[in-house]
């Protein structure tokens, strides 16, 4: 058997996030734990997306995606043409399976919606797509 990798905790504070990570417009990654830091072979972190905002229609490559919604509700839009959807709330899981082509959307016009993501390797990968891919949908 292999001596472990990492032989204390590791504790990261809200002031010690970082956001040089990869973003997708309309949203904020925050990441704790990412290639950067090489804590870990997963990317962690925090995701923000404003009142009345969504993102840009993208998808994260080979990494999957597990997310607990911490804050607010949130639209999620998925397939060729953004025509599945599901709505998640607070204490909601998510699970976004790779190479998923999908868009957050917040429906609320006061209050922004939080996650905390978990992706399945370290190195963020985010690949943006044109707005033009699927028929636009504003927040209700």
């Amino acid at each position: 058997m292999s001596e472990p990798k990492q032989t204390a905790i590791t504790v990261v504070r809200p002031e010690d996030l970082s956001t040089s990570t990869a973003q997708t417009a309309g949203s904020q990654r925050w990441a704790a734990f990412d290639a950067a830091t090489g804590v870990s072979g997963l990317w962690a972190g925090s995701f923000e997306v404003q009142p009345g905002a969504s993102t840009g229609i993208h998808h994260h490559g080979e990494q999957e995606t597990v997310v607990y919604v911490l804050e607010g509700e949130a639209l999620v839009r998925w397939g060729e043409r953004g025509e599945h959807h599901a709505t998640v709330r607070a204490g909601d899981f998510l699970h976004v399976p790779s190479w998923l082509i999908h868009q957050e959307v917040n429906p609320s016009p006061t209050l922004p919606f939080r996650w905390i993501v978990v992706r399945s390797s370290a190195m963020p990968v985010v690949v943006d797509l044109p707005d033009s891919q699927w028929p636009i949908v504003h927040p209700e």
